[in-house]
């Protein structure tokens, strides 16, 4: 089944909101997400390179605010 990567990666962005936290003026999240799609966040400035031993990933402030906002897109309540 063909699937559409864009809307794979907005879902794993805001997934990583779910785990993110703040660390210093840095916001972190754990990469236990798939391999291709974190590596294209990577590629779209979201992230820092996924690749290595830690078992997080930095998160750019523009991939903070796009995670909080898609996170809220998809899971929110209406109010």
């Amino acid at each position: 089944m063909e699937y559409d990567k864009d809307k794979i990666d907005e879902a794993t962005l805001a997934l990583l909101y779910l785990v993110m936290w703040k660390e210093y003026d840095w916001h972190r999240a754990w990469k236990s997400f798939d391999w291709d799609s974190m590596n294209r966040l990577h590629e779209k400035g979201f992230i820092s390179d996924p690749k290595g031993k830690a078992k997080s990933v930095g998160v750019t402030e523009e991939g903070a605010h796009k995670a909080k906002e898609l996170f809220d897109n998809f899971f929110g309540k209406p109010k």
